[in-house]
């Protein structure tokens, strides 16, 4: 809690350390929080007490643990691996959902086995993963998502790591999606980071189920990324999210939002409401 707001951080990258590859750990090394190495045990596994005592001095009611499985990219961070840090807080920790269309066959029934882990929501990682959003291989599963009204995020914004492959970024892509699955709720995660700011300011605006989760985005900043847009009326769409271990972290960041001069009802929406109401986190877990 911040100020007396619940906070839900909805992105969040748990990692055990030798799933992932090099680039990764030099990223964390640069950008990371500096108490991220003493959550983890000798071999490199994040340790549950550890984790959890973390977020709760950051003031984290609720935070959405990510897997990925880029073996092109980042590496392969499997589900199981959360696992053991839902199972020591339930009520703290989520679990998103990711699917690779180059790993996972068929795709839907690997969903389905994810959901069936407890995941709040389907993470696609184009820019990763190296494949077009709309391409129409995953047009099962949007089709699945929307008729179970399970929300899918996308990877909105430029990546560093090799491999990567930034033109499946771009949210014209993703506005497909949008446009042949009007009842699917899409999220944006890192909000067109790069050169998209517009672009997905727009398509979140025009489209009641786009929204934008501000992850890996400087908070002070956002006016000024969105500065062509009704900052205000795009808030009351945006979902607060760290891309954790970046820092400053969530206590930092969640207070430089609430310095931007949102109104109460905006700000509680931002930091916790959109992302409760979005991933039905307020259902009972397992």
């Amino acid at each position: 809690m911040i100020d007396g707001i619940q906070l839900v951080d909805a992105h969040v990258h748990a990692v055990r350390l030798p799933t992932i590859k090099p680039s990764w750990k030099e990223w964390a090394d640069r950008f990371g929080t500096p108490e991220l190495y003493s959550l983890y045990d000798g071999s490199g596994t994040l340790v549950p007490e550890l984790f959890d005592r973390y977020f709760e001095r950051e003031g984290v009611d609720i935070a959405v643990l990510f897997c990925e499985y880029s073996p092109r990219s980042t590496g392969i961070q499997p589900v199981e691996d959360l696992l053991p840090l839902l199972e020591h807080n339930p009520e703290r920790f989520r679990l998103m959902a990711n699917l690779s269309p180059h790993l996972h066959h068929p795709m839907v029934d690997e969903l389905k086995r994810q959901m069936d882990l407890g995941a709040v929501g389907l993470k696609l990682h184009p820019v990763h993963g190296s494949f077009p959003p709309n391409d129409r291989m995953l047009y099962p599963v949007y089709a699945f998502c929307e008729a179970e009204g399970f929300p899918v995020v996308f990877h909105c914004g430029t990546s560093i790591f090799p491999g990567s492959t930034n033109r499946y970024a771009n949210p014209e892509l993703i506005e497909d999606v949008a446009r042949d699955f009007p009842d699917l709720t899409v999220v944006l995660a890192h909000g067109g980071r790069g050169w998209w700011f517009d672009a997905a300011a727009f398509i979140t605006l025009m489209r009641e189920n786009v929204f934008i989760e501000v992850s890996g985005l400087p908070p002070h900043k956002l006016p000024e990324y969105y500065k062509n847009y009704n900052f205000e009326r795009l808030a009351e769409k945006m979902i607060f999210g760290t891309d954790w271990p970046g820092v400053p972290g969530p206590r930092h960041n969640a207070k430089a939002i609430a310095a931007l001069g949102l109104d109460r009802e905006t700000l509680e929406g931002f930091l916790n409401g959109n992302a409760r109401r979005l991933y039905r986190l307020d259902r009972k877990t397992v």
